[in-house]
This record gives structure tokens, sequence and C-alpha cells, in this order.
């Protein structure tokens, strides 16, 4: 069972997505909150698996609750679910640490799908956003980069969801070592991120 605490200021909108999220056997929504600092302070309580977060709320934003609970619960997935799709809003999520961003717009299936994969630690981008995320993803191409064929894989791997723990399964090799290489790689790309990486990758046709 994925444990969901809902982060949205307007209480029928909460309503809402909890009707939604009820209808399927696999979720269940075990807390709500009004603002980003709620939502830190309930995530400390309940620990969640998944945070779906707004962004524009008072007092507390949804980059605020982000951040904190990033910080704090690395393992905690916090998936941004909003109205709002403008570059500067998008750009706080991402640096806040968001492990997705979709907008309410979506269809209900398609926002339980998104809730699964995030669980399942799949970053999840609307096609919108992950078209403004490319725009920020540095502008090089493969062939100023020494790729090794281990570098590659990693690359590949990441694409397809996998976290360290399978990686170091599928290429045999100890988590801590996936974990440093992987980390090796960012900085030699000047990523910032898995996200970036993956996007990186694709825009570079390296999957």
């Amino acid at each position: 069972m994925i444990k969901i605490l809902l982060v949205d200021d307007v209480q029928i909108l909460r309503a809402g997505l909890k009707a939604v999220i009820a209808g399927d056997s696999e979720l269940t929504v075990v807390g709500e909150a009004a603002n980003g600092k709620d939502a830190l302070e309930m995530t400390i309580r309940l620990r969640p698996d998944v945070v779906l977060m707004d962004m524009r709320m008072p007092d507390f934003d949804g980059s605020y609750g982000t951040r904190q609970i990033k910080a704090a619960f690395p393992d905690i997935k916090v998936l941004v679910l909003t109205t709002f799709d403008d570059q500067e809003t998008v750009d706080r999520a991402i640096a806040a640490g968001a492990d997705g961003y979709i907008l309410k717009e979506m269809d209900n299936d398609k926002i339980v799908n998104s809730i699964k994969a995030v669980a399942g630690g799949i970053n999840v981008f609307c096609d919108n956003i992950f078209q403004s995320i490319k725009k920020t993803v540095v502008q090089s191409s493969p062939k100023d980069f020494s790729l090794t064929e281990r570098e590659l894989d990693f690359i590949r791997l990441i694409c397809d969801g996998a976290d360290n723990k399978e990686i170091s399964a599928k290429l045999f090799l100890a988590e801590g070592t996936v974990r440093n290489g992987i980390s090796r790689l960012l900085e030699k790309l000047n990523l910032k991120d898995r996200t970036q990486l993956a996007v990186f990758a694709l825009k570079n046709n390296l999957v």
C-alpha cells in the first residue's frame, strides 16, 4: 500500500483528490496539509511514501515544503501537482528537489499512475514540463565528453527508472560503487541530478 500525504490549500480540491485516490486499492491517503510547513510536520509524524504537493499556497509554499521534506527524508517522494506550468514555478520545484511535476488538468487515471511511478522511483513530468526542463539542461553534445561503457550503462538504467540498488544488482557492482560512479558522472557532465541526466541522455540520443 502506497501512503500519500495531500498538500493543497483548497479543501475541496483535497477532497476531490482523496476520492480519486480512494478508488485505487494500492493507494491510501494518510493525511492532509494546507501549506508547506504543515506538510513537513505531517511528514515527520506520518512518514508517507509520496507527498502530493501543490506549489502556490499561503505562508509556506510548495517549494519550501518540498525542500524541507527532501532534506529531512530523501527517500520520501514529492510529486508536485499544480495548475501552474510557468518556467519560474517549474524551476523552483525542480531546484527544491521534486521527484515529479504534473498538472491538475490531467485525467484522474494519469494522476494515479504518476503517483505509482514516483513511488517506484521513476521521475514523472508531463510533456510541457519536460520541455521546460530540457531548456535548462546543459546544451552540450556527447562528443564533448568521454563517456565510458560503464557510465553509459548507468545512464541507460537511470532512464529506465532503476535506483542504485537495482543498478548494482544488474551490473554486479557494490551499491557504494554505483553511488560514487553516478556522482562523478553528474559532476563530469555538469548536471545537478538524475532527472537532468535522463533529459540529457534523451536529448543527445544516448538511450
